[in-house]
Order: structure tokens, then sequence, then C-alpha cells
């Protein structure tokens, strides 16, 4: 059953422009954005994460901790920043279409914070606001078959994964499914869906963006529970989504080395290719440089050169 909501004229204009910089992004440096900008960013996601939900530790402190430095601080946040690394240092490992890949996530999210990490809750639960009752979340024994229709919807559906993710977020927050966490794992669980089309979401901090406009956040949510549907989450999220590209562009304006657009073309040609070709992915090189790097891939035993002049051709060894 597919959740409710409407793909309004504001959603499709933010997917194209999502995926009009996606593919600038590609095109300019292949999505890989440079260790130290992974490492910072990583730090930043599980900053902020974790921010939203009370945590008192700040980027400092959090990068001792990766470092394995010895930091001062509340035992429950440091116990949330040590779990939430081992989940961001292995997001490649998520099935995102997976309920168990799903519960094991939340599993080593909230190991030693809550009594049953990884599993449903069984208890009913609201969210408060100043004493006053904001959501009612649905009966605790709904909880299994709503998130079976949840990832049956994400399995399924024909929709873009930039809204499907964000439609995961929403329902996830509205079903509720765990005692705590819920909030990070929403979050969590949009980064997963995304790189599974998008590798490049696996370097994007989004959840710094949400921290930056929380307010906009919760009321995004609050709104779509009275409207009965999550078509303004949507928008909202997508905003945010658009907002990281652009940051990312900006932050890694850097060049291409010869090595990177080796590797690149490699991963998409066949057999033999031309020079021609070569500059057909890198538009923005000359023919000076797309000669050079084939020199350096013939030289490195990539692949190897057979004619001379116009009828250069290079054969890719096995």
């Amino acid at each position: 059953m597919k959740p409710p909501y409407s793909i309004s004229s504001k959603i499709l204009t933010l997917i194209s422009s999502i995926s009009e910089k996606i593919g600038e992004i590609n095109a300019s440096f292949l999505g890989k954005p440079s260790p130290q900008l992974r490492k910072r960013n990583k730090i930043k996601t599980i900053h902020s994460s974790l921010a939203i939900e009370g945590n008192s530790l700040n980027e400092e402190q959090i990068t001792a901790i990766i470092e394995n430095k010895r930091v001062l601080g509340k035992r429950k946040d440091i116990i949330e920043v040590n779990n939430a690394i081992q989940v961001y240092d292995n997001l490649g490992m998520f099935n995102p279409y997976s309920k168990r890949s799903f519960l094991k996530a939340h599993k080593i999210l909230m190991n030693k914070l809550v009594n049953s990490p990884g599993k449903f809750r069984t208890e009913e639960v609201g969210i408060f606001n100043e004493n006053q009752i904001t959501h009612l979340a649905p009966p605790a024994k709904n909880v299994p078959s709503l998130m079976d229709d949840l990832f049956e919807y994400i399995k399924l559906s024909d929709e873009p994964v930039l809204i499907k993710s964000s439609v995961f977020h929403y329902e996830m927050e509205f079903i509720h499914p765990f005692i705590d966490g819920n909030g990070t794992m929403g979050r969590l669980w949009q980064t997963v869906i995304l790189m599974d089309s998008y590798p490049v979401f696996e370097y994007l901090p989004f959840e710094t963006l949400i921290a930056q406009t929380q307010n906009e956040y919760y009321q995004a949510l609050e709104i779509s529970d009275k409207e009965g549907n999550s078509t303004l989450f949507i928008e909202y999220m997508l905003e945010v989504l658009l907002k990281s590209v652009n940051d990312l562009i900006l932050s890694e304006n850097r060049r291409i080395t010869a090595d990177e657009r080796l590797e690149y073309f490699l991963s998409l040609t066949e057999k033999v290719f031309t020079r021609r070709d070569y500059m057909n992915v890198f538009k923005n090189i000359s023919p000076a440089t797309a000669s050079r790097d084939l020199k350096k891939g013939v030289e490195k035993k990539l692949f190897e050169r057979i004619g001379d002049k116009n009828s250069t051709k290079y054969i890719i060894k096995s």
C-alpha cells in the first residue's frame, strides 16, 4: 500500500535540480571527495544527527573519539558516539530494502543504551512538547506489519529514490517503531537508501543542514501529520538534499588526477576504445591532456596501444 503523498511541482523541480547537480559531481570529480573531506563530513554527520537528539559532545570531541583519544563527557553521550561511528564506518554493509538489516543497524546504534536494541517496541509511545502530546504513535501490535508495508513500498515502488527515501524517513518517524533512536534511524536509513542509487550520499552530511533548520524539520513532520500525507516533508527534505549537493560542489572544487580519470573511464568502457571515446567522457580536457592520460595508462599496463595517428586504438587488458 502506497503511503499518502502527492508529487507537487516543487518536488519535480527539486528532483530535477538534484539530479543535475549529481551529474555535475560525477562529471567533475567522480563523486569521490578527498579523504580529508570524507572524514570531516562523517564527523559532521555524527555530530549533527546526535545533537538533534540531545547529545552534548562537540565535533572536536567526536574527532578525538575517532582517533582513540580520551574524552571527558557523559557516559551515555560517549556510548552514542562510539555506536554511531561503528554504523557510519560500515554504511555499505546495510541493505536498504531489508528489515533485518534495518534492525541490525538499530542494534549497533543503540547498543548499551536501551534494553532491547534491534527490536521493535512492545509498548505504546507518544511524542511530547512541553507536556503536550504532539504525536501518538500507532499501537505497538501494528508496528511489525506497518514496517513490512513500508519496506515493501520502497522495494516495489517505481517512484524516484529521492522521493522514496524521504517518504521512508517520514513514515518511519510516524510509526516510531522503537522505544528510542527513531530520529537517528530515520536520518540514517534515508542515507542508506540514497547511497544504493547515488554513492556520493555517503559523503554528504545533510544531517548538518537538518540540525541548522531543526525547527523547520519538526514543523514539516508536524504539519505532515496534521495533513495526513508527507508531501510537505518530502519538499523540505529535497531542499536539504539540494543544498547538501551544492555545498559539496563548492567545498570540493579540486583538480582530478589522471589516475582518477583513468580509473573512472575503465569502469565504463568495454574492450576497445579511442582517444575520442576518452574525451567524450571528459569533455573539459584538451587533446594533449587526453594523450598524456592514455600514455600513462599504457605505461601502467592498464591497456595497450595499437595503430598509429588517426587509426590508434587502445585495448584493455583482461
